[in-house]
């Protein structure tokens, strides 16, 4: 390595992601400059490691003093912090401040809050440098041979950033980088936080399948495993859908299938929750993913479910079902969910793009998703061309193709969902993706009672179906009230 020359790029943070991150920069022929924040009490001697062990031999350089990383990397410098999301960035950037010269970029890898990303893309740029937000999906093996990268923030960062961002994504099947410039504040960042919330609701689906099978088929793991193997041939070829028959089919060193000694207790890190609470905030419907997030959090109560179980028993029917209708009606009503959670969470970005004028290019985001990410699926091709026809859909369930899809897929849904219930069997985000279509898919709903009880104790008034809308009403339902309306709102 020519140690006269500057860095092509800087990255902070070797943990796990920063680590393969900087070998994959460094593997398509960038210079690269790492640095670890030292954190008083953990372990030092981070970029020692790393530089003796999987970094020897190659253009990268390591350094444990700020100021010389800094003034290691070629102008405009572009510094990629791979730290934990939150106060850590913040910390991070005003150490790095004074160092800096106009014009540098500084771009955070992390799952940082998108309100957060937006404060800073302010304030970099109020002291004359620009910042970018960047998503990265694709876990370990992403960072290190390809992830899905979704950028936003400083939009003149992007042709100084761009080389090297789609240099180490993932390339989609038609050899397309899956990143590319999302848009500008905190964008970037939304759109990877509702790529995680998909993604909760892709695995609570999977798992409510493989339950299905097991409980009601007795399916053993290596036939379910076949099962998932051969639906990774078809319409639902996707990562995770890919994994779970490995997951499956693996043993642990005793001999016996790992899953069936795991706990059944999920964790999780926050961003599902931030997708919902963001949707309420936007006052769009967000129930799959909602619902995901609620089972992993119920789950986590082992013992209280453990406890109930025992107080409550189970009704059930005992039938016996044929494999291959009953899993042919898993596979409708798995692909028929999955394309729900997938419309709730792009209808989240069409509402967040119009709400904070970002102008998302959602077939864009649909075509980054289909490599590297922990969503990739074969029909993200479908759902960007959807994005892309002359009369874009104002629901993606509304699009030509998806429409054909749900109503051949509708009847085994149903009729799956139906046998889960009779059987005491829990599947909540199938019912729940069935329930959202239903209420989608219905001219009327019973939101009239709704209003009717909002204006009789509150006098929060209502609209009326012989009145044009945005006309209000309010009536004195006792003959006691007065005339005096609640003010109204949108939620």
């Amino acid at each position: 390595m020519d140690n006269s020359r500057k860095s092509d790029i800087g990255l902070i943070g070797l943990a796990v992601m920063g680590e393969n991150l900087a070998l994959n920069m460094a593997g398509k022929g960038w210079e690269v400059s790492v640095y670890n924040r030292t954190v008083r009490g953990v372990e030092e001697g981070v970029v020692e490691r790393f530089m003796n062990g999987r970094a020897k031999g190659k253009s990268i350089r390591g350094y444990t003093d700020i100021a010389d990383f800094v003034a290691s990397i070629g102008t405009p410098r572009k510094i990629m912090m791979m730290v934990r999301a939150g106060s850590a960035v913040d910390e991070l950037m005003e150490q790095l401040f004074p160092h800096l010269a106009e014009g540098d970029i500084l771009i955070d890898g992390g799952n940082s809050n998108y309100e957060d990303t937006g404060r800073r893309v302010l304030l970099a740029e109020k002291k004359g440098f620009r910042f970018v937000g960047a998503g990265v999906s694709g876990g370990e093996e992403g960072a290190l041979n390809g992830a899905s990268i979704m950028p936003g923030g400083s939009e003149s960062a992007w042709p100084e950033v761009k080389p090297v961002l789609q240099s180490i994504a993932a390339k989609a099947p038609d050899g397309a980088p899956c990143c590319d410039w999302v848009g500008p504040a905190g964008s970037g960042h939304f759109v990877k936080m509702i790529h995680n919330g998909i993604e909760y609701g892709d695995m609570q689906l999977i798992s409510e399948a493989y339950w299905v099978m097991k409980k009601l088929l007795d399916l053993p793991n290596e036939e379910m495993a076949k099962v998932f193997a051969g639906w990774n041939e078809g319409k639902l070829r996707s990562y995770l859908i890919e994994i779970t028959a490995g997951i499956l089919s693996h043993k642990d060193k005793t001999g016996g299938y790992l899953v069936d000694r795991i706990l059944d207790a999920a964790g999780q890190k926050g961003t599902g929750k931030w997708s919902v609470i963001n949707a309420m905030e936007l006052g769009m419907p967000l129930g799959l993913i909602a619902t995901a997030v609620f089972e992993r959090s119920l789950s986590a109560s082992k013992e209280l479910r453990t406890q109930a179980s025992g107080e409550y028993a189970r009704e059930r029917l005992r039938a016996v079902y044929n494999k291959e209708e009953l899993t042919e009606e898993l596979y409708a009503a798995l692909y028929a969910s999955k394309l729900v959670s997938y419309a709730q969470g792009f209808a989240v970005l069409q509402r967040a793009s119009e709400t904070f004028g970002w102008n998302l290019d959602l077939a864009s985001v649909a075509r980054m998703w289909r490599g590297g990410c922990i969503i990739r699926s074969v029909f993200l091709n479908d759902i960007a061309a959807a994005f892309e026809t002359a009369d874009k859909p104002g629901h993606l369930l509304l699009a030509p193709y998806f429409k054909n899809e749900m109503n051949r897929l509708l009847s085994g849904w149903k009729r799956l969902v139906a046998k889960a219930i009779g059987e005491e069997l829990p599947v909540p985000a199938f019912s729940s993706a069935l329930n959202y279509f239903y209420s989608l898919t219905s001219a009327h709903l019973p939101a009239n009672m709704i209003q009717a009880q909002r204006d009789y104790f509150g006098a929060h008034t209502f609209e009326r179906t012989d009145e044009p809308r945005g006309r209000f009403f309010h009536e004195n339902w006792t003959g006691r009230g007065g005339d005096t309306r609640s003010g109204t709102y949108g939620a």
